[in-house]
């Protein structure tokens, strides 16, 4: 059911009428006769809502997605707008195996909640919960006064933060989240009025929208985090390009090789190689790619190999241009990609892992590790200062679990596997 439905069907004021009331100057009746639990003539005579007010609270709960503390602001101008001495928004309530996640907007300004308010002792103990979903209620409605304040929850939880009266809804997303808003006054405050409900349940599908918004992208930096970490494991260097050219993000495998200064260097705000007939190259194949980017036809990778002075191995290099939806908008978006592998990076696989994946013993896994990095069975051997007949036996070990014959195939086997994704 759609927000507008279902906020029609709960009997909320639409939002042409709290329009209506902030252009008024905050005064406005619901344009339908009937009696609802939001309505009647004197609906928002309590409430001095602006436009500028109501554009400000709006804007605010749609950037909340961005910010560091989400929300923060518009909590904080919700708390202003309503006169309340603490507004919540619990985006994940306190269950058996995990704490709540609580934003707060208090006296002292908006924060991250802890102690004992994320326990799920509080949220075991509070009464007002439960709500009907999508739908503004207060607690004397839903708990009453004297259950409310004779509650273990209001004396612990309440009373010494001087709260007396609350509204709240909660919220249930299409992926299935579930989060509360809460309001809170003191008792010299008074009780919330109808023009005040009305305009919380008015904010409440804008809050929802939000949420969800906020979480495809917390899911999609998730997922853009686990690629980057799983890259930088595989010891595969990666700078992108905005589609002017400019550096986006390095990431800590290209840092590696980038500040050894060893045939590849970041100058002048530009990836350059350090013989200048190779750096042309280099220029050329990421012009192509940002060309490429900017044209219909899918760009085909182009690759090189750049010499180090140090002599050591080169190092290979692979330019591919990136995809862009027909629907982005906006610059500085990503647009190009240089991969940068050194052959001489050693193996960054764990001992544990290897020994979990191929049921090898402690010493077979640490002379495995030392194979793959490009050892010897003799240089091996005297790393892990063992005889070379131990080294010998645990290779035979090590080809037996891993059902290989050949040292070249335990390496490649080894190379190939999850190892170096751990």
């Amino acid at each position: 059911m759609g927000a507008h439905t279902e906020l029609t069907r709960t009997g909320a004021v639409p939002d042409a009428s709290l329009l209506r009331a902030a252009k008024s100057g905050g005064r406005a009746t619901n344009p339908s006769p009937r009696s609802t639990p939001h309505s009647g003539s004197d609906s928002y005579s309590n409430l001095h809502l602006t436009l500028s007010q109501l554009d400000k609270l709006l804007g605010a709960i749609y950037q909340g997605c961005l910010e560091v503390l989400p929300w923060s602001t518009a909590l904080t101008d919700l708390r202003s707008a309503l006169g309340a001495n603490w507004v919540t928004l619990i985006l994940r309530p306190a269950s058996d195996a995990c704490n709540a996640l609580i934003v707060n907007s208090g006296p002292e300004g908006a924060f991250t909640e802890k102690g004992k308010f994320v326990t799920h002792t509080a949220f075991m103990l509070d009464p007002f919960s439960g709500l009907p979903p999508d739908r503004i209620a207060t607690v004397d409605e839903v708990v009453g006064p004297t259950e409310w304040q004779n509650s273990e929850f209001y004396k612990q939880f309440v009373e010494p933060y001087d709260i007396r009266y609350m509204i709240g809804a909660d919220l249930f997303t299409a992926d299935g989240s579930e989060c509360r808003l809460r309001i809170c006054r003191p008792q010299s405050a008074g009780h919330f009025s109808e023009s005040d409900k009305a305009i919380c349940q008015q904010l409440l599908p804008h809050f929802k929208r939000a949420i969800e918004l906020h979480s495809r992208l917390d899911r999609i930096e998730s997922e853009r985090t686990l690629y980057a970490t799983t890259v930088d494991r595989m010891l595969l260097g990666t700078v992108v390009f905005d589609e002017t050219g400019a550096i986006l993000r390095i990431n800590h495998a290209a840092e590696e090789i980038l500040k050894e200064n060893d045939g590849l260097s970041i100058s002048g705000g530009l990836l350059q190689a350090n013989y200048p007939q190779e750096n042309r190259h280099l220029q050329t194949l990421i012009r192509r790619a940002l060309a490429d980017n900017r044209s219909s036809a899918p760009g085909i990778g182009q690759v090189m190999s750049v010499t180090r002075p140090s002599a050591r191995a080169k190092l290979g290099i692979a330019v591919r241009s990136i995809p862009i939806s027909e629907w982005s908008e906006g610059r500085h978006r990503p647009a190009v990609t240089v991969f940068i592998r050194d052959p001489e990076q050693k193996s960054v696989a764990s001992r544990d892992v290897i020994q979990q994946l191929f049921e090898l013993t402690p010493a077979e896994a640490s002379l495995a590790l030392l194979l793959a990095d490009g050892m010897t069975l003799d240089e091996a051997a005297d790393q892990l200062d063992i005889r070379k007949n131990t080294a010998r036996a645990h290779l035979r070990s090590i080809f037996a679990k891993t059902g290989v014959t050949r040292q070249t195939s335990l390496v490649r086997l080894l190379l190939g596997s999850v190892t170096p994704l751990d």
